[in-house]
């Protein structure tokens, strides 16, 4: 990676009121353009962390310690104020499920638009065009009958699409997507993380992956940081990981795998002259 300054620098602790050391110290690090695959069973912390990034912890009532500097600002003296403009400004979220995370009163279109104005100014043909090119980059139509429909006449698969071309309208440096896969079957979970690494490839965005499956952060990432109870216990390219996990845990999680990704067999998704290495094989069998 480069030798300037990470993208994303975090070191975090996180309480709530009954529940202290959600997050115990959590060092972590994203470098422009990376994509960071974070794995961890349910309950380790990984959404916390997420939100911790995005700021929206103290809405739940937890307490953050420690240092978020992000393209070189130190978050953790933001207001909720600097929060908000650069929520889906300049860091986005696309989390697990869909169809919550969109207004089932208001028009696909409607929702882009609002979103849009949150962070621009312009005309309604400049507002429009920025809808629809980043429906186009989420691999969907644009047209007027597209735009004018409810979340509800939409597929799983289409809504989460829906919530990417919203969370990258305005090209954020960092996407963090949580379990943005897990609810969907096993094709559009593959289109989807193919729409990832394009989004990584094409605009340099990075990402952080956050999953409970191996496989398929084994698919998309560079690195692989696992977290177990609130702690980071090892980070590392994700060849490493699969072939010499130094952790305990890691080397768990590692052979609970029905079969491990291939590491000679690389996959298509960055498959283009210039690209960072290729992440691993996704395979079931």
């Amino acid at each position: 990676m480069t030798s300037l300054a990470p993208l994303l620098s975090a070191q975090l602790s996180v309480d709530y009121p009954k529940k202290p050391e959600v997050l115990r110290e959590v060092s972590l690090d994203i470098e422009q353009g990376e994509i960071v695959g974070l794995v961890g069973q349910s309950g380790s912390g990984k959404s916390t962390l997420a939100l911790a990034l995005m700021g929206l912890l103290p809405h739940k009532g937890a307490s953050v310690r420690g240092e978020l500097v992000f393209q070189g600002e130190d978050l953790q003296k933001y207001s909720e104020r600097q929060f908000r403009a650069l929520r889906g400004r300049r860091m986005s979220i696309v989390l697990q499920s869909p169809l919550t995370s969109l207004n089932p009163m208001l028009s696909i279109g409607a929702q882009l638009q609002e979103a849009w104005r949150a962070h621009a100014t312009g005309t309604s043909q400049e507002c429009l065009a920025a809808v629809c090119s980043a429906l186009h980059s989420a691999s969907l139509d644009a047209d007027a009958e597209f735009l004018r429909r409810r979340p509800s006449q939409l597929s799983i698969g289409q809504a989460q699409r829906v919530v990417i071309a919203m969370a990258i309208l305005h090209r954020p440096a960092l996407l963090i997507a949580d379990e943005a896969t897990s609810a969907l079957d096993t094709i559009t979970q593959s289109e989807i993380l193919r729409l990832f690494a394009t989004l990584n490839r094409e605009m340099g965005m990075a990402i952080l992956y956050i999953s409970h499956d191996l496989l398929s952060v084994a698919a998309l990432c560079h690195r692989i940081a696992i977290l177990q109870s609130g702690r980071i216990v090892e980070c590392a390219a994700a060849g490493q990981i699969f072939e010499s996990p130094r952790d305990e845990y890691t080397r768990r999680l590692v052979a609970a795998l029905p079969k491990a990704p291939s590491l000679a067999n690389r996959t298509a998704l960055f498959d283009v002259a210039g690209a960072k290495p290729a992440p691993l094989a996704l395979s079931r069998n």
